[in-house]
Protein backbone atom coordinates (compact mmCIF):
# COMPACT_ATOMS: atom_id res chain seq x y z
CA UNK A 1 0.00 0.00 0.00
CA UNK A 2 1.27 3.24 -0.54
CA UNK A 3 0.37 6.59 1.97
CA UNK A 4 1.36 9.92 0.28
CA UNK A 5 0.71 13.44 1.75
CA UNK A 6 1.14 16.78 -0.17
CA UNK A 7 2.62 20.24 1.17
CA UNK A 8 -0.19 22.74 0.48
CA UNK A 9 -0.46 23.95 -2.60
CA UNK A 10 1.69 27.20 -3.12
CA UNK A 11 0.07 30.52 -4.66
CA UNK A 12 2.20 32.43 -7.50
CA UNK A 13 3.10 34.40 -4.18
CA UNK A 14 4.64 32.25 -2.55
CA UNK A 15 6.76 30.43 -5.44
CA UNK A 16 8.11 33.75 -6.36
CA UNK A 17 9.22 34.77 -2.49
CA UNK A 18 10.90 31.33 -2.27
CA UNK A 19 12.40 31.61 -5.54
CA UNK A 20 11.11 27.92 -6.58
CA UNK A 21 9.57 28.22 -10.44
CA UNK A 22 9.84 24.52 -11.44
CA UNK A 23 7.42 21.95 -9.14
CA UNK A 24 9.42 20.20 -6.69
CA UNK A 25 9.42 16.61 -6.56
CA UNK A 26 10.20 16.60 -2.90
CA UNK A 27 6.56 17.63 -2.17
CA UNK A 28 5.38 14.25 -1.87
CA UNK A 29 5.88 12.24 1.41
CA UNK A 30 5.81 8.60 -0.04
CA UNK A 31 6.42 4.85 1.38
CA UNK A 32 6.03 3.41 -1.73
CA UNK A 33 4.89 -0.45 -2.23
CA UNK A 34 8.29 -2.61 -3.57
CA UNK A 35 6.00 -4.12 -6.26
CA UNK A 36 4.78 -0.18 -7.57
CA UNK A 37 8.58 0.75 -7.18
CA UNK A 38 9.45 -2.26 -9.64
CA UNK A 39 7.00 -1.32 -12.08
CA UNK A 40 7.68 2.38 -12.07
CA UNK A 41 11.30 1.24 -12.76
CA UNK A 42 10.62 -0.71 -15.84
CA UNK A 43 8.50 1.87 -17.02
CA UNK A 44 11.19 4.09 -16.63
CA UNK A 45 14.24 1.03 -18.39
CA UNK A 46 10.98 0.61 -21.40
CA UNK A 47 10.78 4.30 -21.87
CA UNK A 48 14.84 4.61 -22.50
CA UNK A 49 15.43 1.42 -24.12
CA UNK A 50 12.18 2.41 -26.66
CA UNK A 51 13.46 6.33 -27.20
CA UNK A 52 17.10 6.13 -26.67
CA UNK A 53 17.21 9.79 -28.53
CA UNK A 54 15.06 11.76 -26.01
CA UNK A 55 17.63 10.68 -23.30
CA UNK A 56 17.99 14.70 -22.36
CA UNK A 57 14.98 15.28 -21.45
CA UNK A 58 14.66 13.86 -17.85
CA UNK A 59 11.26 12.95 -16.10
CA UNK A 60 9.91 14.18 -12.88
CA UNK A 61 8.84 10.73 -11.90
CA UNK A 62 5.71 7.70 -12.66
CA UNK A 63 1.93 8.11 -12.22
CA UNK A 64 1.18 4.65 -12.22
CA UNK A 65 -1.65 2.57 -10.95
CA UNK A 66 -1.26 0.17 -7.77
CA UNK A 67 -3.01 -2.22 -8.50
CA UNK A 68 -2.61 -2.83 -11.71
CA UNK A 69 0.58 -1.40 -12.22
CA UNK A 70 0.14 0.66 -15.70
CA UNK A 71 1.77 4.02 -15.41
CA UNK A 72 3.05 6.87 -17.69
CA UNK A 73 6.03 9.19 -16.78
CA UNK A 74 5.64 13.01 -16.35
CA UNK A 75 7.62 15.30 -17.29
CA UNK A 76 6.09 18.56 -16.93
CA UNK A 77 4.48 19.39 -13.14
CA UNK A 78 2.50 17.87 -10.79
CA UNK A 79 0.19 15.47 -12.03
CA UNK A 80 -3.48 14.91 -11.04
CA UNK A 81 -3.75 11.09 -10.03
CA UNK A 82 -6.72 9.07 -9.62
CA UNK A 83 -7.13 7.99 -5.92
CA UNK A 84 -5.94 4.53 -7.01
CA UNK A 85 -2.71 6.27 -8.66
CA UNK A 86 0.22 7.74 -6.75
CA UNK A 87 3.19 9.27 -8.02
CA UNK A 88 6.82 8.13 -7.62
CA UNK A 89 9.96 10.45 -7.97
CA UNK A 90 12.17 10.24 -10.34
CA UNK A 91 14.98 10.37 -7.16
CA UNK A 92 13.42 7.42 -5.71
CA UNK A 93 13.33 5.36 -9.06
CA UNK A 94 16.82 5.80 -10.08
CA UNK A 95 18.10 5.32 -6.35
CA UNK A 96 18.51 1.61 -6.42
CA UNK A 97 19.18 1.19 -9.93
CA UNK A 98 22.59 1.09 -10.68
Amino acid sequence: MVYASQKRPESKEDKSQNGRNREDSSDYAVLTDPSVLRAARQIYRTYYEVHPDKIQQRPLGVAIDRFTHRGKLIFTGKPALLPQECFVPINQIESEMY
